[in-house]
């Protein structure tokens, strides 16, 4: 799921980075970039990697069939170019570049990308992210494990033909294939089987980048230039080293101090560098919302929920605590992730404001709630990723929660990103601060996080209404376009009332990039590609 210390571990950083900012003396074409990331990457198997820092870093050192350009529009990448699906657009055949290499110089074949497909939606790996493939022929049926999944509507016709058949269209899986899938290399795969990925020694990148130095545990790593990615000679820097600073006042103290050239912020430090000419601020596809356990007594009653959602003035949680450009959600779903096939119209301006702030609404729900329960208090406690965002978020909401929902005590629990996770998929949990960043534009990809049958609804939510409504949406050879999208705005009308997920704001990104570095673009749905950096 693309899911997100203090003053001694920023001074440690600091002194990390100081060695890379020395080496800089030398000519341009060796002179390293220096960047920062937000928090840990989980995992460096692109078939199971569900959270933003896995698939940043993955997207740095991967590339899939496609690919997108320095404006972030979908173009060819190992495949030798865009295809027109056939069969009513249910089969896509692919021909793998002949210059398509993994960085020990072996060709990238299109059995690569079976065994990565096959592993995504293979049961056991538990990916989170496996229902992106959905639409693949026996898709159900193998992650139910009722057949095997050679049965998987991915072959390889021969060493570099790919074909993939669909059970119905899916015409936004271009986006999917340029931004989430990634071949793996076959026999690594064979000889570490689910020990892929965990570090830089057991996986390998054919991408512009090979990932060097990275453990699963370890704060810093590089990316080092691929001499056999196909595309090497248009790569200008040769090695990006990475560094996790998950404080923003380390990271603008960093960026001030010369030794990175790119960085994240948060907060205040968005706010103290709004005149800055050198950061970059831009809406981000993603959207931070409240799950509740609803295997758990208390926030499966839906009162409890609705309480929640009341309480949390979104406007003043954007404006005057996270100050970041992050915007208030509307609905389940952010601005920007789809248009109205006929009238051209955004979907959240389409479907309208959902939410409000009602304080005295909120404690009328808690009451009947507590009724309905049979309890006069209780004590939840709400996890949440230890970054400077979200516990700045968590104590807005603890402080809301327990001024206007009486009897209640909201702890917080903040971990790192990739426990979180760990603990949401493993219902382990009573309210859970999550998020989701899409990679294509369409609706269904939120929408799905409180569908019942989906891979990522860790909330647990089982509504028969809602359940039925996403399998119409996901009926694309029976719903003409126009269809489909009433149906999407339906659901997310629905589950927004039933709070079966309370959205709280569509996430913002800000970046501080040095004036000496060029090519470094962000857009809604992407981050800056390292591939297309220059020094000037």
């Amino acid at each position: 799921m693309k899911k997100l210390v203090g003053l001694s571990f920023g001074l440690l950083a600091i002194a990390a980075l100081a060695g890379c900012g020395t080496t800089q003396a030398k000519s341009s074409a060796d002179k390293a970039l220096d960047v920062t990331m937000i928090g840990n990457p989980a995992t460096a198997d692109p078939a199971i990697s569900g959270d933003s820092n896995s698939s940043s870093m993955i997207a740095q050192t991967q590339e899939g069939l496609y690919t997108l350009d320095q404006n972030g529009k979908v173009v060819a990448g190992v495949a030798e170019k865009m295809v027109k699906p056939t069969h009513n657009g249910t089969v896509y055949t692919f021909k793998i570049k002949k210059a398509a290499k993994w960085a020990n110089g072996d060709p990238v074949t299109a059995q690569d990308f079976v065994t990565s497909f096959q592993w995504q939606i293979n049961p056991q790996s538990k990916s989170q992210v496996a229902n992106k493939l959905k639409f693949l022929k026996n898709y159900d049926a193998v992650q139910a494990g009722k057949k095997s999944v050679s049965a998987l509507g991915v072959k390889a016709l021969d060493k570099s033909t790919l074909q993939l058949t669909l059970s119905k269209p899916q015409p936004w899986l271009p986006d999917i294939l340029a931004t989430s899938e990634y071949p793996m290399k076959t026999d690594l795969f064979k000889k570490y089987g689910s020990k892929y990925g965990t570090s830089s020694t057991k996986t390998m990148s054919e991408g512009a980048y090979k990932l060097v130095g990275w453990s699963g545990t370890t704060d810093s790593w590089s990316y080092v230039k691929n001499t056999h990615y196909w595309n090497a000679k248009n790569v200008k820097i040769g090695k990006v080293n990475v560094q996790v600073v998950k404080d923003p006042g380390t990271s603008a103290s960093l960026f001030k101090s010369g030794k990175v050239q790119e960085t994240s912020l948060t907060g205040q430090y968005i706010k103290q560098n709004a005149n800055n000419q050198e950061m970059k601020t831009t809406l981000n596809s993603s959207m931070r919302f409240l799950e509740f356990n609803d295997k758990k007594t208390v926030t499966h009653n839906t009162k409890v929920r609705q309480a929640f959602s009341y309480v949390v003035d979104r406007t003043a949680l954007t404006k005057n605590v996270l100050q970041d450009g992050s915007a208030a959600a509307k609905s389940l779903i952010p601005y920007g992730d789809g248009n109205d096939p006929t009238t051209g119209k955004d979907f959240s301006e389409d479907v309208g404001n959902l939410l409000s702030y009602n304080p005295k609404k909120a404690t009328q729900l808690w009451n009947e709630a507590k009724k309905e329960l049979g309890i006069k208090k209780a004590s939840l406690e709400l996890l949440t990723a230890d970054t400077d965002e979200q516990k700045h978020a968590a104590q807005y909401l603890q402080q809301q929660a327990q001024k206007y929902m009486p009897g209640l005590t909201l702890t917080i629990k903040s971990m790192p990103l990739a426990q979180q996770i760990a603990k949401g998929s493993a219902g382990n949990y009573d309210i859970d601060l999550d998020g989701w960043n899409t990679g294509w534009r369409d609706p269904s990809d939120f929408l799905q996080m409180a569908d019942e049958t989906s891979s990522v609804n860790f909330t647990k939510w089982n509504n028969a209404h809602f359940t039925n409504l996403m399998k119409q949406i996901d009926d694309t050879a029976t719903h003409t376009t126009q269809q489909r999208w009433d149906l999407m705005k339906e659901a997310d009308k629905y589950v927004t009332q039933q709070a079966g997920l309370v959205p709280l704001y569509q996430q913002a990104k800000a970046h501080l990039v040095s004036s000496q570095v060029g090519g470094l673009k962000y857009t809604m749905m992407t981050d800056a590609q390292y591939k297309y950096a220059y020094w000037k």
